[in-house]
């Protein structure tokens, strides 16, 4: 067992052990939710970032689903392949990084007013570590808006992620978000999976500890 979570024995295994590098090695240019989902992402983000904040775009990709009418000072964009963030017009900065291998960040202490994990927290193997890592950056009391659909990259989701669904996942996730320190967490299911229209979304929030 797991001592901090309590999860069975090889609970972040993956079906495809090789490095991440490899996996991503080609940029996706694609979105990994539909439509619908955008949109209900991108209205909670209106109301759960702070206009004018630094925000860490944490495994991001060409797209950050954030509201295009809304300004932020710096939005600092991390992911796996450089064409992708190269790609995303929102972000003001960028770096590539396997978190896998080393979940500790570049950045300073409090430096960060938000910060969203959008549909990749299932592909973190040391998840309590870089959740302690992202309230590390953040500024007291921000949030950390972690989102997540039906869909991943099977092969490269950690296993008690794919032994998982749907309110499995939420409480997964929080059960991470608490073992890490944050605090005031809730969850939010943004919309509802339809048969063959639309995928579901949900947004599990934590805030960074108050000093």
């Amino acid at each position: 067992m797991d001592d901090r979570l309590g999860l069975p024995r090889g609970a972040f295994a993956k079906i495809d052990a090789e490095e991440d590098e490899l996996f991503y090695e080609l940029p996706r240019l694609v979105c990994h939710i539909d439509d619908g989902a955008i949109a209900a992402l991108t209205e909670f983000y209106r109301i759960a970032l702070p206009a004018g904040g630094v925000l860490l775009d944490l495994m991001s990709s060409w797209v950050s689903h954030l509201p295009p009418e809304i300004e932020y000072a710096e939005v600092i964009g991390h992911g796996m392949n450089a064409a992708e963030l190269a790609a995303n017009p929102r972000l003001t900065r960028w770096f590539v990084q396997n978190l896998n291998r080393d979940p500790n960040l570049a950045l300073a202490d409090a430096t960060v007013d938000a910060v969203t994990v959008c549909v990749s927290i299932q592909y973190l193997e040391q998840p309590v570590a870089m959740l302690r890592e992202l309230a590390r950056v953040l500024r007291p009391g921000g949030p950390l808006v972690i989102s997540f659909s039906n869909r991943c990259f099977w092969t490269k989701a950690v296993a008690i992620w794919r032994a998982l669904e749907g309110d499995g996942h939420a409480r997964l996730v929080e059960l991470y978000l608490r073992h890490a320190g944050f605090e005031r967490i809730e969850t939010h299911k943004l919309a509802e999976w339809v048969e063959d229209f639309s995928d579901p979304i949900t947004a599990v929030v934590g805030r960074a500890p108050a000093v």
